[in-house]
């Protein structure tokens, strides 16, 4: 029988890998322009509302780019940035003027990302998407023809330290020819300013129409709706448990309870029981159960003040409850389904404690997905005769309402408060008492507490 040779089938070279960018803003309309510009590259686009759900894409995809907006509506911009590349260190950093930190990697994409970063600011994505579509087979491999690991390009205004690059017109050659005359590179415009905040979205909690409280007030508005855990952070006496309720009253769990406390407050030795419950018999002394703080906010929300202050053996099993919703009283093998909002506060800079090991890293995350910073009196002093006639007018529900002079307002206006607002609060409960019978505070009733040889 003759054999019949059959000639080899050419090998058809592996598919390579597309790639993918995720696209973090809060602004729809921005990722639908700069997404149907990557789209037209050939980019696979993830889009995402908030940093985090844009780190969560980031690590289950192993994007080529992430690209942030100048604003993320849950994390500080600066932080995020700062910790994604630690965990995605060969990142490729570019903000919308064009700059780049000093210390980025350039990934081999740079001057198509910056170009269609441009065309989705100047709106006109559509001729470029015909034209892009044509030659994006020229950008499929860098210009090394490896892939790029992931890479990170931030829309961002400038910073302090950055290094400027301009933006880029398209590579010359057959495609430059081809482009449109509406596609060649025209000056960057800058980015929209940040709509001034009015007075009356002031909460009625937070009083102050310095612009960084109404940015306090404005923040809770957005994330109150959703069960999104919020980290508050500010120095003490600067109103973060206000704060707390605010989130509270304007959530969905309004009718359910606010439970709050202190992690500062109660000894270590029993905080666990105190958060999570205890069993009869499961220490000395518990001569009977008890349903901890955590079980009796079951629907509501749950307020942990001082966080910073939780042992890190007591973070493990906060840990736990926070990914899973379920907890474990002292003493029992029984696990229980609770549903919580936790709201978080510190004083402390806890991302800092979260780097140096004095803070669990995990739990940081899982409790910062929205921050809210309260401010210090003194970065909101203007507010100062507001936060008088507040607290005075307070008092006078119990007692004729009393009013102050301009030397003591004078007094006030030099003090530095650190103690912020709790602090201007009890000093004039102390001048109302010191005043007497008198409607009016004088100069001589403000009493700072402080001891002079």
């Amino acid at each position: 029988m003759q054999t019949l040779s059959v000639p080899a089938l050419p090998s058809t070279p592996p598919r390579p890998r597309p790639r993918i960018a995720v696209l973090a803003s809060s602004d729809s309309s921005f990722r639908q322009r700069l997404g149907e510009t990557l789209s037209g590259l050939r980019w696979q686009v993830r889009e995402a509302e908030t940093g985090a759900q844009a780190w969560a894409e980031a690590a289950s995809s192993a994007p080529e780019a992430v690209i942030v907006d100048s604003w993320l509506p849950d994390l500080d911009l600066d932080e995020f940035l700062r910790e994604f590349r630690k965990s995605f260190p060969k990142v490729d950093l570019v903000t919308a003027e064009g700059t780049s930190p000093q210390d980025g990697a350039r990934g081999p994409w740079r001057q198509e990302l910056l170009y269609a970063l441009r065309k989705s600011q100047d709106g006109d994505t559509a001729a470029w998407n015909t034209a892009g579509a044509m030659a994006a087979s020229s950008f499929d491999a860098g210009p090394s023809g490896r892939k790029s690991s992931s890479g990170l390009v931030a829309i961002k205004g400038r910073r302090e330290g950055a290094a400027t690059v301009d933006l880029p017109p398209l590579p010359s050659g057959a495609l430059a020819a081809s482009r449109p005359a509406a596609l060649l590179p025209a000056e960057a415009k800058p980015l929209p300013a940040p709509r001034e905040l009015s007075p009356s979205e002031r909460l009625p909690e937070l009083v102050g129409d310095a612009p960084c409280m109404l940015e306090v007030s404005r923040r809770i508005r957005l994330v109150a709706a959703r069960s999104t855990p919020v980290l508050i952070e500010g120095p003490t006496g600067s109103g973060k448990e206000l704060v707390a309720e605010a989130l509270h009253r304007l959530s969905s769990r309004n009718r359910k309870p606010f439970v709050a406390i202190n992690c500062a407050a109660i000894p270590e030795a029993l905080l666990e029981a105190e958060l999570f419950g205890h069993t009869r018999g499961a220490f000395t002394g518990a001569v009977q159960g008890r349903v901890g703080r955590i079980e009796s906010a079951d629907g509501g929300t749950l307020f942990l003040d001082e966080i910073g202050e939780m042992p890190l053996a007591l973070q493990a099993k906060l840990l736990r409850f926070v990914e899973s919703g379920e907890l474990q009283r002292v003493g029992d093998n029984e696990t229980v389904k609770v549903d919580v909002r936790i709201v978080a506060a510190t004083h402390r800079p806890l991302a800092n404690h979260a780097q140096d090991g004095r803070f669990r890293a995990d739990l940081y995350y899982r409790l910062a997905v929205f921050l809210i910073r309260t401010p210090a009196l003194v970065d909101h002093a203007q507010d100062l005769p507001l936060l008088v006639e507040h607290f005075l007018e307070r008092m006078g529900r119990e007692e004729p309402v009393k009013r102050i002079d301009a030397a003591a307002m004078t007094t006030l206006s030099a003090h530095g408060w650190p103690g912020n607002v709790r602090e201007l609060e009890h000093v004039l409960e102390r001048a109302a008492i010191l005043a007497g019978d008198s409607t009016m505070i004088t100069a001589r009733e403000i009493d700072f507490g402080i001891l002079v040889n």
